[in-house]
């Protein structure tokens, strides 16, 4: 399938979100922690370019993090 070698997409796992006003972002420094909505055990969101299409769950074995996809979301029809 060499067209598809050429092929980007942008992956992200969202584990949680977070709201806070504009000044605190901006104190931010390197390092800083903050806090998520969510736990370890929270089903996370998988994105591909920005668009939701999976479900799944963080493993972690030793120092390594994995993502296991638990569930495809339906396509929409409307998005070509």
């Amino acid at each position: 399938m060499p067209t598809l070698e050429n092929v980007s997409i942008d992956i992200a796992v969202v584990l949680g979100t977070s709201s806070m006003p504009i000044h605190q972002v901006l104190r931010l420094g390197r390092g800083a922690i903050i806090e998520l909505d969510a736990t370890e055990d929270d089903e996370v969101k998988i994105l591909a370019n920005n668009f939701p299409v999976a479900t799944g769950t963080v493993v972690v074995n030793g120092n390594k993090i994995a993502v296991e996809v638990r569930r495809l979301l339906p396509r929409n029809p409307e998005i070509a």
